[in-house]
């Protein structure tokens, strides 16, 4: 088995609310100096034949319309 990650993430230019209400709510609590807030998702899976994972992300995973992805394997998991 393969252990695999795929992180997900808005497209540039694609509205990301969550993003937007995160780099809103730092300075608030203090923090400051952070720009660019983009909220993602990752994925963990074990998978028998990675080569399946592109196929996966964009048929069911990821909405290829608003989203990229990035697939990291680890093999020794």
């Amino acid at each position: 088995m393969t252990r695999a990650r795929v992180l997900v993430r808005p497209k540039a230019g694609i509205l990301d609310p969550q993003g937007v209400a995160v780099e809103r709510a730092l300075p608030a609590l203090g923090f400051s100096g952070v720009a660019n807030v983009h909220v993602g998702r990752l994925i963990e899976l074990d998978v028998e034949d990675p080569s399946q994972l592109q196929a996966m992300c964009e048929k069911l995973l990821v909405n290829p319309l608003i989203e990229d992805y990035e697939i990291l394997e680890d093999a020794s998991a």
